[in-house]
């Protein structure tokens, strides 16, 4: 069952009296319990895709459809039950003056779901944090520890489906990796779908079944995990970017990633 789409989707920008087209005739299928990777530069549009699907990011033209159906603007309440992002920067998504506590409650007091208390327990537990840390603010953390944080709450309504924005982009190599086994193992654990954006094709070969690279707003290439292995690109972009990612990776210490 396709649970994520987007058929011919465009996103168009005005700033300063011009245009600017961030995504042109995008279109991509996920299928449920399926982790599918955006990839790209930086200016590629892929993390516009992300929240074009939020209603954060203008339409210009084409659908989005979850579950088949097309996304009304704006979205309504029961999209946050169904679909919630993870941003890149943890320590920007998350309200200084809240405690881990109220960031973790509020969902649940919005859309008015009783048992908070035991909800964030076991939320705090589920991504790896101690109990204790329920009265914290986030300048009380690490970089790590508030990406857990975001991503307890992401999970707090139960949603199907996750969008992850370069959710490990700002954190030391090792930390990624604890994050990155992190989503792997919820995404087993509660059959969740993900669509994952990053530039950085080792990360996406290691999280994703199937990944869709993009260029100044376009699709260029689709490609299967099993194509990434064996290197069977078909366009010279994709395979310089795959050189690139490679080079990056020799460059950095081990991130001690298990085996997918």
């Amino acid at each position: 069952m396709t649970l994520v789409e987007t058929e011919n989707l465009s996103v168009t920008f005005r700033a300063q009296g011009r245009e600017v087209r961030a995504v042109q005739d995008v279109s991509l299928t996920v299928a449920e319990g399926e982790s599918f990777g955006l990839v790209g530069e930086s200016g590629s549009g892929k993390s516009t895709i992300l929240r074009a699907i939020c209603g954060m990011a203008p339409v210009s033209a084409g659908t989005i459809r979850i579950g088949g159906k097309p996304l009304p603007t704006p979205r309504g309440p029961g999209f946050a039950t169904r679909v919630q992002m993870v941003f890149q920067d943890p320590y920007a998504s998350l309200h200084p003056r809240h405690t881990i506590d109220r960031t973790l409650s509020e969902p649940l007091a919005i859309h008015g779901i009783g048992g908070a208390d035991d909800r964030v327990i076991r939320a705090l537990q589920d991504v790896g944090l101690p109990t204790s840390f329920r009265f914290r603010y986030p300048h009380q953390l690490s970089g790590g520890q508030r990406q857990r944080v975001a991503i307890a709450r992401a999970l707090m309504l139960e949603p199907r489906i996750l969008l992850l924005d370069e959710p490990t982009s700002a954190l030391d190599a090792s930390v990624q990796a604890e994050v990155l086994n992190l989503l792997n193992r919820l995404r087993a654990e509660r059959g969740l779908t993900f669509l994952m954006v990053s530039h950085d094709l080792a990360v996406v070969d290691y999280m994703t079944d199937r990944v869709l690279v993009m260029k100044d707003g376009r699709a260029v290439e689709a490609l299967s995990r099993e194509d990434l292995a064996q290197s069977r690109m078909k366009t010279d972009y994709v395979r310089n970017l795959l050189a690139a990612s490679a080079d990056r990776m020799l460059e950095q210490p081990a991130t001690g990633m298990a085996p997918a």
